[in-house]
């Protein structure tokens, strides 16, 4: 029988490999912190036995990692989406749905750090306001207040792009 702690990370795989992707906008390293986080967890002896405690601590030790990673960095540590990681120009015609994803996840790559934390945590990993404040150690109040700065900035960017309809092509003059 598989102990708790490896139940509860294989049950949320899939959650945090979103939030690690979402906080570092790469792939690979979203994989690394992914497992980084795994290690840290299996060989603890000291976690949480409740269901929703244990899944709040696993989440909590995928966000310290990423911290970790990036403690004593001068810059921000915003993630470079100026190059797309997929060519979907065959699809940009047919489906606006894949345009306004990419444009979000460009617009989420911009944010500061602090404003994808927490989109992260509520927005992708679907966390309530009461487990993303145990998980970062704040008033449930505070994460609302920043999820709600977190989205108008989110907002204010998407609103700000370059891309403009192109005119009608007139026939021959």
């Amino acid at each position: 029988m598989a102990d708790p702690i490896e139940r509860e990370l294989q049950r949320h795989m899939a959650r945090l490999y979103g939030y690690a992707l979402s906080l570092t906008g790469d792939r690979d390293t979203a994989q690394d912190l992914l497992q980084e986080c795994a290690v840290k967890a299996l060989s603890t002896t000291a976690a949480p036995m409740d269901g929703a405690a244990l899944r709040a601590w696993l989440f909590r030790i995928l966000r310290n990692s990423w911290i970790d990673r990036h403690r004593g960095d001068r810059l921000d540590f915003v993630a470079n989406f100026s190059e797309p990681t997929q060519d979907h120009s065959e699809y940009w015609g047919q489906d606006d749905r894949l345009i306004n994803a990419i444009t979000v996840r460009q617009a989420i790559g911009r944010l500061p750090a602090t404003h994808r934390d927490i989109i992260a945590l509520v927005d992708v990993a679907g966390f309530s306001y009461a487990e993303a404040a145990a998980i970062l150690g704040v008033p449930t109040g505070t994460v609302m207040s920043r999820l709600s700065r977190a989205r108008r900035t989110l907002l204010e960017m998407i609103g700000e792009t370059n891309v403009r309809p192109l005119r009608a092509r007139r026939g021959p003059e």
